[in-house]
């Protein structure tokens, strides 16, 4: 008879922690959302800074090059590789 009573208390109990543990859950996985989607929502504004920046340092090279060019009369000349001009002895 000491069995039935323990496993009484247990159906009652049992009935009340799925809906307490599912609201918990529940809590616990929104919140690991929020916090999920905030930290994601950091890192992407960190790499669009850093792609500007990228952008930016990209430019100034571009336009140093550019005033080099100048300086040295190649202003209208092409950019091109050496190896690519020139087919090679190998190949003929």
């Amino acid at each position: 008879m000491a069995a039935a009573n323990p496993g009484g208390v247990k159906a009652e109990q049992d009935s009340e922690y799925p809906t307490q543990s599912t609201a918990d859950m529940t809590a616990f996985v929104q919140n690991l959302l929020i916090q999920m989607q905030s930290r994601f929502q950091t890192m992407s504004e960190g790499i669009l800074s850093k792609i500007d920046e990228m952008g930016g340092k990209i430019d100034e090279l571009e336009k140093s090059i550019n005033d080099l060019r100048a300086e040295i009369g190649l202003e209208g000349a092409p950019v091109s590789k050496p190896e690519e001009d020139k087919p090679s002895d190998a190949a003929a």
